[in-house]
């Protein structure tokens, strides 16, 4: 039977959250002032990380939450929020009673949109009635809204994917250099980390010169030369570039023959 919170004038309730992230880390906090151990995972105490507003709804509409705290633990820092260790993280939030260990989960979602300084931070929260926000019905568009290599696009991830091993990495300017690559077809292409302290973390190729690619989010240090990375090509979702370099114009998803809404303000001119 479940334990009924707050069913007394004193009760012995602690507050509780986790975080799954991309990369297969788990972490656990907790409100109460000694780390508790409960359902296999390990929470650490936090005394001022906790949950400032949850909302739960019984409609359709979403559910509302967000959560603030100090960065008080090594395992929550602004380098790794910065460099996107946390990015679209699974996020629980439930209460526990830290006498028996009897637990409750009030939330589920995923970690949206976080805003730090060097001592705190605070983090939106996304429950998974968002998916029902999304619009599914594709809107025109003149270039390709398929992603490549992806539904619609019908071309093979493994032809345009390979794997590197890292030569240099420049943290200041954000960029990666992989001895051997063809950095050519690199550009909107993405880098994807096997090994260091990003690994499973996807990086967009914003621009590319014969030596170095540069990423769109920033690098972690302590990433060493020799690091394994998965390197998929990019494409511009063009259709000159979906025909001429991939032949693949038969399934481009978009309209670049469309006249646009300037159409409605031109007019006739005398001869």
């Amino acid at each position: 039977m479940m334990r009924i919170f707050f069913d007394r004038e004193l009760d012995t309730a602690a507050t509780f959250w986790r975080v799954y992230r991309r990369d297969g880390v788990t972490l656990g906090f907790t409100s109460h002032d000694r780390d508790l151990f409960f359902d296999r995972i390990g929470h650490k105490a936090a005394p001022g990380m906790v949950p400032a507003a949850i909302r739960l709804n019984a409609d359709l509409s979403k559910d509302n939450a967000e959560v603030e705290g100090v960065l008080s633990h090594d395992s929550i820092r602004v380098e790794d929020l910065a460099a996107g260790l946390f990015d679209g993280a699974a996020i629980e939030i439930g209460i526990v009673d830290w006498r028996n260990l009897d637990s409750h989960q009030l939330y589920s979602g995923q970690l949206g949109l976080v805003e730090s300084n060097d001592r705190s931070f605070s983090a939106q929260l996304h429950s998974a009635k968002q998916i029902l926000e999304r619009d599914i019905v594709p809107r025109t568009s003149p270039t390709c809204r398929a992603t490549f290599c992806g539904p619609g696009c019908g071309l093979s991830t493994a032809r345009f994917t390979s794997t590197h091993r890292l030569g240099e990495i420049d943290v200041d300017h954000n960029r990666v250099h992989f001895p051997g690559l063809d950095n050519s077809n690199c550009v909107d292409g993405r880098v994807r980390f096997l090994d260091g302290p990003q690994t499973g973390l996807s990086f967009g190729v914003v621009a590319a010169d014969t030596e170095w690619l540069t990423l769109d989010r920033p690098l972690a240090p302590g990433t060493p030369p020799g690091s394994r990375a998965e390197i998929r090509e990019g494409c511009d979702h063009t259709l000159g570039t979906c025909g001429s370099r991939f032949g693949n114009a038969i399934n481009f998803r978009g309209e670049p023959f469309l006249p646009g809404n300037d159409l409605l303000a031109r007019y006739g001119l005398g001869g």
